[in-house]
């Protein structure tokens, strides 16, 4: 993208408050960013080629809605966390291997999706974040699920194509958790405790392609509770 396309994206954007520079290869901030007004609610900067964001990103305190899929990205920086307003986080197609513990600070936070990164410990920074509804952390490395994901409060989790074969039975305290998807990890039936099965709102839990056969998974102390969760919601829905 040229600099005379850049202009004219940049001067949209000061009357809609919306940026998109996607698709674009771009390897390098575009320098005028960095003494841009802070007028932008959405920033796109998905499917380019930046291995590094910026400070500057932090000025921006109005964004609400932050693309930054399919680039090159190893890690976030810290000032993420100043921007109070943001909603939506959308770091999906990277190659990250940690996150800020800052992100904690945005208590306005809805949806979040980090799938197919490197990500190796469980994010517990989102846990406690109230409004958070959906986090998706599909295809990273995560080995394990601590006890701190008690206090997270989304009604989704996705885990799916991890390394987990440690799920904290703490689980089932999650206040609002409907659908927890743990497909292709390394979990025992065992991993899924009537604590889990009997105690918690999970009503619907993928579990396909682990180290049980269904018959083992149906088997388990408390699965006739899950199950009848699992109904009621599929009655509420047909």
């Amino acid at each position: 993208m040229g600099n005379k396309q850049i202009k004219q994206h940049l001067e949209t954007a000061q009357k809609t408050g919306i940026l998109k520079i996607s698709l674009q290869r771009l390897q390098d901030f575009p320098p005028q960013l960095k003494t841009y007004p802070n007028v932008l609610k959405t920033l796109d900067l998905s499917e380019n080629r930046f291995e590094v964001i910026p400070q500057e990103i932090g000025r921006f305190t109005l964004l609400k809605h932050i693309n930054l899929s399919g680039n090159r990205l190893t890690t976030l920086p810290d000032v993420l966390g100043d921007l109070v307003k943001l909603e939506v986080l959308l770091v999906m197609d990277n190659f990250l291997t940690r996150i800020p513990r800052t992100l904690a600070n945005l208590k306005l936070l809805k949806t979040v999706n980090l799938s197919n990164n490197q990500i190796t410990e469980f994010p517990v920074m989102f846990c406690g974040l109230k409004q958070l509804s959906v986090l998706d952390l599909s295809r990273n490395k995560i080995a394990s699920v601590p006890s701190d994901v008690k206090d997270l409060q989304v009604t989704e989790l996705i885990l799916n194509q991890n390394q987990i074969s440690s799920l904290s039975e703490d689980i089932a305290e999650c206040p609002k958790l409907k659908t927890l998807r743990v497909e292709e990890n390394c979990l025992q039936a065992t991993s899924f405790t009537p604590k889990i099965l009997k105690e918690s709102k999970i009503c619907n839990l993928s579990v396909d392609g682990n180290l049980f056969n269904s018959k083992a998974f149906t088997s388990l102390p408390g699965y006739d509770d899950y199950m009848e969760r699992y109904t009621s919601v599929r009655k509420k829905m047909f």
